[in-house]
């Protein structure tokens, strides 16, 4: 593609990290979001050019640090042609205990869960959707298989359900104005999603993510590549 601008939520690490150093390393210019000013610090350090990449401090479930960090980032590099909802986490009880279920899990861990993983992606459509009208741009959201194949009780998986739903409803709204929306599903990912070494043999590396999330964004105008799957081999789900 083209040098665009692209802005990703959550990129201190993972898959939005991974993706923003693929984007740069194609020329492109980058706003990377993160909630701790520390990491995000460390990673404008380690990422390199400054010319082309902007740090912002926002939650992505905040409505008022959302919209500044778009504002903010066309003001700097004057357009916006592509945003990713990275930003996701699972809550620390799912995270230690595999299986852990609603009737076992800890209720005060979960709205932050809920809100960052629901709330943050439709937050950040209302912020991008004018500007990404004005450059027939593209609005990508990360899912996950966990939003394609249920688990019992599980909190997580629901919240990347909903995820699926907004991508289409959204998709419904955007492209009568020109803009693209893609979901992209990882499978399981060797990343801090994981405990400790507790992440399966056959998990693939965040860059097979950050790949696939730039073929979306380099599809020419008037296609709309709506739903990209990817998984290790290996996965049993």
């Amino acid at each position: 593609m083209t040098s665009k601008t692209v802005l990703i939520t959550g990129a201190t690490s993972g898959i939005g990290a991974h993706t923003a150093r693929l984007l740069l390393d194609r020329g492109h210019r980058v706003a990377v979001t993160g909630r701790n000013e520390t990491r995000l610090k460390a990673f404008l350090e380690e990422a390199g050019h400054p010319d082309r990449l902007l740090g912002l401090i926002a939650d992505a479930a905040d409505w008022p640090a959302t919209r500044s960090a778009v504002t903010r980032t066309v003001e700097h590099f004057g357009a916006l042609h592509a945003a990713v909802a990275n930003a996701g986490f699972v809550s620390s009880d799912y995270q230690r205990t595999a299986g852990a279920t609603l009737s076992d899990g800890d209720p005060t861990l979960w709205p932050p869960m809920v809100l960052t993983n629901v709330l943050g992606p439709a937050l950040l459509a209302k912020a991008t959707l004018p500007h990404l009208e004005a450059t027939g741009g593209r609005l990508v959201l990360i899912g996950s298989v966990a939003g394609l194949k249920n688990s019992p009780a599980n909190l997580y998986s629901a919240t990347k359900w909903a995820v699926t739903g907004l991508a289409e409803n959204l998709r419904m709204y955007a492209t009568t104005r020109g803009i693209g929306v893609t979901l992209v599903n990882p499978g399981m990912i060797d990343t801090p999603f994981w405990p400790g070494d507790s992440a399966p043999s056959f998990a693939m590396p965040p860059q097979h993510v950050a790949e696939a999330i730039c073929f979306a964004l380099d599809q020419p105008a008037g296609v709309d590549l709506n739903t990209l799957t990817i998984r290790p081999i290996g996965q049993p789900i």
